[in-house]
């Protein structure tokens, strides 16, 4: 069982400062807005060939965090500590401020403005319990996950807090999917969401749940690096360590050359 998972170290550093939530909400509608206006970002939120120009790389927008803890060793697994309690404590503590951070630019995020569940050049469907590939908007697509991972994570039988109660032998594999969705929720967030973000003040708050998540992925392979290449130059940037290799496995290698290129998974 991993309990009350609330007094572990994971969520410090996500809760030392709250979001920006206490000024005056005309104002934040207003000052988004005034950033769209400027945007030439067509309806369904895919930008003119030639401009797809990722503003969330710019140097004076990566360099924005909420702390300067070192995420890498936080993540790592405390002594005496058994895996499934660590990896269900943060996966929970990840689910819960990716749908925070989700639902702060969540009303800009509509069927209209976003048709697909687009990431840089690549285009995600939901699969149901029975498999079926379905196609949604990218908001319904958040709410598939939300709602999976909420149902999952507040099932005894799979997340048990009781004493005396085991973690499924399938346990990892769950932790994988959902880490995957999670992973779907941040990447559509810069892509197509990150100038609402700026203009809300909320760009630190969003790269340090990046960084932290990506680095506990990492630490535990909960993560394909096929399925993290999409954002991998943001990865390089907010992930890398100080003497500059962090390209995990070549993975981003080849990445760049494919970026007009429309992927489905």
């Amino acid at each position: 069982m991993f309990g009350d998972h609330c007094g572990l170290p994971t969520d410090r550093a996500l809760l030392g400062q709250p979001p920006k939530t206490g000024f005056c909400y005309k104002m934040v509608l207003q000052a988004v807005s005034k950033v769209l206006r400027k945007s030439k970002a067509k309806p369904n939120g895919k930008k003119p060939a030639g401009e797809e120009k990722k503003v969330y790389l710019e140097p004076e927008h990566t360099k924005s965090r909420i702390t300067d803890f070192e995420f890498k060793e936080l993540v790592m697994l405390p002594r005496e500590i058994d895996l499934n309690e660590w990896l269900a404590s943060n996966t929970t503590t990840f689910f819960h401020h990716i749908n925070l951070q989700y639902s702060t630019i969540s009303e800009f995020c509509t069927g209209e403005t976003c048709q697909t569940m687009a990431v840089c050049n690549t285009q995600y469907y939901w699969h149901d319990e029975r498999g079926k590939k379905v196609k949604c908007t990218a908001p319904q697509y958040v709410d598939f996950v939300m709602s999976s991972v909420q149902k999952l994570v507040t099932d005894e039988d799979v997340f048990p807090t009781k004493y005396g109660r085991e973690f499924p032998s399938s346990f990892e594999a769950l932790v994988k999917k959902i880490c995957r969705h999670l992973f779907h929720v941040l990447g559509h967030i810069y892509w197509a969401h990150f100038k609402e973000t700026l203009a809300l003040e909320l760009h630190g708050h969003l790269n340090t749940l990046y960084a932290h998540f990506i680095l506990f992925t990492r630490e535990f392979s909960l993560l394909d690096p096929k399925e993290t290449a999409v954002m991998d130059d943001l990865t390089e940037v907010l992930c890398s360590s100080p003497s500059g290799g962090s390209g995990r496995d070549g993975a981003g290698s080849g990445a760049s050359g494919a970026q007009n290129h429309v992927k489905e998974r």
